[in-house]
């Protein structure tokens, strides 16, 4: 069954395809348009996106929307991560902004959306939350985005293998919640035709 991810970006397609594919999904993307991200929370931003793509393809269509929640900037970046600052410059700007500020008062949290929505209309949600650190500069190879920023435990999301990353991310909690509840609906007939 295949299944289009509303996103540009390989890396979350890649993280998709690591969870979907024991069900038989195939993740595989499209030349969608662009939506405007109009939504105050991430789960609503999600909806847009796989509406949209699945409105436009006709395919069950999934989209995340995710963002970096830091308590010492009042919860920004938040649903405005992405556009946060120029891009290749989110990270330094973080950074920046929490230069003086002490490893107890740099906690944060990564948040993701899942939202599916079928041809027939009906629509399937799940969320994912990470607890962690900004640690106090960039450390990693691995990832995208503020991943090389981004501590649980001792490492950053970008020194972590895939697998490391997807057993505790944001992405991968709300991912696997998606996969349970997908299967169950699936095998009921919950969603009829999908």
């Amino acid at each position: 069954m295949e299944f289009v991810i509303a996103t540009h970006n390989a890396h979350k397609v890649e993280e998709f395809n690591r969870i979907l594919k024991p069900l038989g999904i195939t993740a595989v993307t499209a030349d969608l348009s662009e939506v405007d991200e109009t939504g105050t929370t991430f789960s609503q931003n999600a909806y847009l996106k796989a509406e949209a793509a699945c409105r436009e393809t006709g395919k069950p269509a999934i989209a995340d929307d995710s963002g970096l929640s830091i308590y010492a900037l009042g919860l920004e970046p938040g649903v405005y991560s992405a556009r946060y600052a120029e891009p290749g410059h989110r990270r330094e700007k973080v950074l920046n902004l929490l230069r003086d500020v002490p490893d107890e008062k740099r906690g944060a949290y990564f948040t993701s959306a899942i939202c599916c929505v079928f041809p027939n209309g009906r629509v399937l949600r799940a969320e994912g939350v990470c607890l962690g650190q900004i640690a106090h500069g960039n450390r990693g190879e691995g990832g995208f985005g503020y991943d090389p920023i981004f501590e649980v435990g001792d490492k950053t999301f970008a020194e972590m293998s895939g697998e490391e990353k997807d057993a505790v991310s944001h992405r991968g909690i709300a991912l696997r919640a998606f996969a349970e509840q997908l299967e169950k609906w699936l095998q009921e007939g919950v969603y009829g035709t999908v």
